[in-house]
């Protein structure tokens, strides 16, 4: 079976529930040597994935606030979490899908993290349906999605981008919400976060890794390269503060956060 044929079919998939059957019988059958990476089909764009006719996307201004002061406002919260990590699949199956020069330890990698994003969804929509709602109740924006279509063209960018800036600061501020979940007394979201919250951190990681690795085969200075990237997609801002603990964990130095940290 073609490798890319089952990516992009997975990708392009509009029913979640299908989206996540497809994610890991692909994940199974990479394990299990079911699949050859047999590049006899083109790389297509992909300007909008597979995804359900709800949520409608809106410009980020206008998502509805994210208040855990009312139960519908923590649904709001939740719901974005859940959209966060359906468009991660998307994601970590197109870097797979895109970058067919990358070794296998780069499909391998990228699979599990489909596959980890695929449990995260089911987390966040089960809960969402003990709660009377569902995926797709609320509005959303695409902007991990933007960041996916802008760098395409190249994986380095898309490594230094996706995981090391936009995922990234997924663990910036996790921690801060799982404590609020604690004060109203949901440890059921607690423990839903304290999960994703982890794997992240293996998530970020994967993009450093395979970052460092891209730098290095170019013969690029990482740090320096990275400072280019943040000026030219982010204006030369990032957004903080640094979890500096959990990015360390995830592979960032510390001189580097330091030298980062002025571009908050």
């Amino acid at each position: 079976m073609n490798l890319y044929a089952r990516l992009y079919q997975a990708i392009m998939e509009n029913d979640p529930i299908q989206k996540c059957l497809l994610t890991d019988e692909l994940f199974d059958d990479w394990q299990n040597q079911r699949l050859t990476r047999v590049n006899d089909c083109p790389v297509e764009s992909i300007d909008v994935p597979g995804r359900p006719v709800k949520p409608t996307l809106v410009n980020p201004r206008k998502v509805p606030k994210r208040s855990m002061i009312t139960e519908l406002g923590k649904k709001v919260l939740l719901h974005s979490f859940a959209h966060i990590e359906f468009n991660a699949i998307n994601l970590a199956l197109d870097a797979a899908y895109r970058f067919r020069d990358m070794p296998d330890e780069f499909v391998t990698d990228w699979l599990q993290v489909a596959f980890e994003e695929v449990k995260h969804f089911k987390l966040l929509n089960d809960y969402l349906v003990e709660l009377g709602s569902f995926y797709g109740e609320f509005d959303a924006h695409n902007g991990l999605w933007h960041m996916v279509c802008k760098t395409r063209h190249d994986v380095l960018h898309r490594m230094a981008l996706v995981p090391r800036v936009m995922e990234a600061r997924g663990l910036d501020v996790t921690p801060g919400l799982m404590n609020k979940f604690s004060q109203i007394g949901d440890q059921t979201a607690v423990d839903i976060l304290q999960v994703i919250y982890q794997e992240e951190i293996g998530h970020v990681a994967i993009g450093n890794r395979w970052y460092l690795y891209c730098c290095d085969q170019a013969e690029l200075n990482a740090q320096t390269t990275f400072q280019l990237l943040i000026d030219e997609y982010f204006g030369g801002k990032l957004r903080g503060p640094f979890n500096r603990p959990a990015r360390l964990a995830a592979g960032f130095e510390t001189d580097e956060l330091d030298e980062l940290e002025r571009y908050l």
